[in-house]
């Protein structure tokens, strides 16, 4: 070869070679990330456009915030396609980078990372060099590793109690691997001794303890009830109390039941209450009712509703009559009209008397309610007796306030979905089937984005077998009304439609659609909150300050701030509250299926949904997100990864903790 060819081909090689590493009188080691910064913008920019090769030139940079910007970039766009690119950056001197790159991967969830995330595993990283990336690591296989990989992070169990980011990593990782359902008693066991184990660091413990509140189908015999109960008793910690406490329902043995009832009555924290009691879903009904019934007289509200629920999933016939003159006293109505659904549930099919008047007073409720959301609740209550679908059809179909036809179309869709809807309609069940027909294909027709939605649903039950009665006229009708959506702002209707008219066609399930780019981020907005500025949320219970989290979300923070200022929020409701999960509000119909004509997108970077208090964007899918956001009352972490967080409530936790549902915000400030 000549050897001048061969002396360009060397110098290209270094020139390559220089351009992946600076020089080492222009090292930078530290990740510094300034929401003013133009490049930080126009990384984010990319991302919110997910112009993934843009993306990439920033993997080769000589700043490693720009490098762990641009890889955590792809946390938020879930691409598989970009694993092999990611992990040159798992290689990254940086442990930031790293980590960044390792939580991309994990992300996109694909078979492809395994092998790559493994390999990066820094096994020899004795001094903790490299401790966030193995932390992100073990995590980011859960999200998209096999079973083998999760019998080998159960079998660990030589990190000590001072590698707190191992021992993190171990517990989110076996997590992970839970919510996908990938479960091994190897895992749970390992999980067992973290969330009991009183020399773990706290951060484990919480992990390991919402493990076993969530995992699925997972075996704990009496000692490991026993052990759960004395971390119970011991733990200092309220957040991981919750945990524990469902998680104790798990193992249905006398020595659990006994320390759930002594946890109930010698604890402070309303939440751990509300936990309990969901856990006491698991033993007998005798044993319990007491301790629910005390809970359901109690002034706090979320405690209230926890034992409604109790009594709604695991009422019995013979206290039906009981639910009903409950449901008479002196109470708040959320909680009477709860007890009615539950008497109305569980009431034997030969107490007709009994049955003509508790639906008597509920239709007479309907007539007389103070508020749309009273209203909703007494069509839900009426909707337990299914012969009550006509009459829910006539007061609720046309009714003005979308709350009201939503809750209507819930609740026909309800009786629609009734396991025993042939046996409770005796020999009419095929007459009821045409009239359902007939009204979810007149939702079809209605425009209401909500009732759409929901009718498609219900036309989907295999049960009722509803596609051999939806003829190719039918078929064209939900066509018409699929290309009449407007897009991005009916995006979850599209969906769900969408999904019905393949099934009715017996095709294969469409992959859901997603809002193709069209709000580009508001920088301006970005300003009063880099001068410090909070959002103050006015209700009349009291005020809620946030901090916002630009650096993490500035596209969701800016639209938020945006929003704020021309006074959108003012009005609004908080129109979903479950207890000891969320407060959700900003719904532009106060129903859920509210929103603008523009769509943002999700930011998804390294956070963890760790304590009460966070603030997120509630969403139908990936980049959905436009008004409505939620705020936690304690630790969601099955939350990570999928919907944005922004901001974190810094005082006023008070008042989330009594917002209820129909709660006004009476406006949102930034000061």
């Amino acid at each position: 070869m000549n050897r001048t060819i061969v002396l360009y081909l060397t110098l290209f090689g270094f020139s390559l070679l220089w351009s992946c590493v600076p020089p080492s009188n222009r090292v930078i080691t530290d990740i510094d990330i300034r929401t003013d910064d133009p490049i930080f913008r126009q990384i984010h920019e990319f991302q919110d456009r997910q112009q993934v090769d843009s993306l990439y030139s920033f993997f080769h940079h000589e700043d490693p915030t720009y490098r762990y910007l641009a890889a955590m970039a792809f946390g938020s766009i879930k691409a598989p396609s970009a694993n092999d690119s990611l992990a040159m950056l798992l290689d990254d001197p940086i442990d930031a980078v790293r980590a960044a790159a390792a939580y991309a991967i994990g992300q996109a969830g694909d078979a492809s990372g395994e092998a790559l995330l493994k390999q990066a595993f820094a096994r020899q990283d004795t001094g903790g060099v490299y401790r966030q990336a193995n932390r992100a690591i073990l995590e980011a296989v859960g999200k998209c590793g096999t079973e083998e990989s999760l019998q080998l992070l159960a079998s660990i169990t030589t990190y000590q109690t001072t590698d707190t980011a191992l021992l993190e990593g171990q517990a989110w990782g076996i997590y992970r691997f839970a919510l996908r359902k990938l479960i091994l008693p190897e895992g749970t066991s390992r999980m067992l001794d973290m969330a009991t184990g009183s020399h773990y660091p706290p951060s484990v413990r919480l992990i390991a303890a919402n493990y076993l509140m969530r995992a699925d189908n997972i075996k704990l015999d009496s000692m490991a009830g026993e052990a759960i109960g004395r971390a119970l008793e011991t733990e200092e910690s309220p957040d991981i109390r919750m945990a524990l406490a469902a998680g104790l329902g798990k193992a249905p043995f006398e020595s659990s039941l006994n320390s759930l009832i002594a946890a109930y009555r010698r604890e402070t924290d309303y939440r751990v209450q509300c936990n309990i009691l969901r856990a006491l879903g698991k033993f007998d009904y005798a044993r319990v009712q007491a301790t629910v019934l005390k809970a359901l007289k109690s002034p706090n509200p979320n405690l209230a509703q926890s034992a409604v629920s109790y009594f709604l999933d695991n009422g019995i016939a013979q206290d039906a009559v009981f639910y009903w003159r409950t449901a008479k006293d002196t109470l708040p109505w959320p909680i009477q009209l709860g007890m009615y659904q539950a008497a109305n549930r569980h009431l034997p099919a030969y107490s007709v008397e009994t049955r003509d008047a508790i639906n008597g007073e509920l239709r007479q409720r309907l007539r007389t309610a103070g508020s749309v959301y009273e209203k909703a609740a007494a069509i839900r209550a009426l909707s337990e007796f299914g012969w009550n679908f006509r009459h829910i059809y006539q007061e609720g179909f046309s009714a003005e306030s979308p709350v009201i036809r939503t809750a209507t179309m819930e609740a026909l869709a309800a009786i629609s979905d009734r396991t025993d809807f042939r046996a409770f309609f005796g020999e009419g069940y095929r007459q009821v089937r045409r009239e359902l027909i007939y009204y979810f294909m007149q939702a079809m027709q209605s425009g209401d984005p909500a009732m759409i939605a929901i009718a498609a649903g219900g036309l989907r039950n295999e049960r009722l077998n509803y596609q051999t009665y939806i003829d190719t006229v039918a078929i064209k009708v939900l066509d018409a009304t699929l290309a009449k959506l407007e897009l991005p702002k009916e995006i979850e209707t599209y969906n769900e439609l969408n999904k019905t008219i393949t099934f009715l066609r017996n095709e294969p399930e469409p992959a859901a659609k997603t809002p193709e780019f069209n709000h580009p981020i508001d920088w301006a907005m970005l300003a009063p909150v880099s001068d410090g500025k909070h959002a103050v949320i006015r209700t009349g219970l009291g005020d809620i300050e946030l901090a916002f989290m630009p650096e993490a979300a500035p596209g969701t923070v800016a639209n938020f701030v945006a929003l704020a200022r021309q006074g959108f929020y003012a009005g609004k409701v908080f129109h979903r509250v479950v207890p000891n999960f969320v407060i959700q509000g900003g719904c532009p119909r106060g129903d859920g299926y509210g929103s603008l004509d523009y769509s943002i997108r999700s930011e998804l970077p390294l956070l963890h949904y760790d304590a009460g208090g966070y603030v997120g964007m509630a969403s139908a899918g990936n980049h959905t997100e436009c008004t409505q956001f939620f705020i936690t009352h304690s630790p969601t972490p099955h939350l990570d990864g999928n919907y944005t967080i922004f901001a974190r409530v810094v005082q006023g936790m008070e008042t989330v903790n009594q917002v209820q549902v129909g709660a006004v915000i009476e406006d949102i400030l930034i000061q």
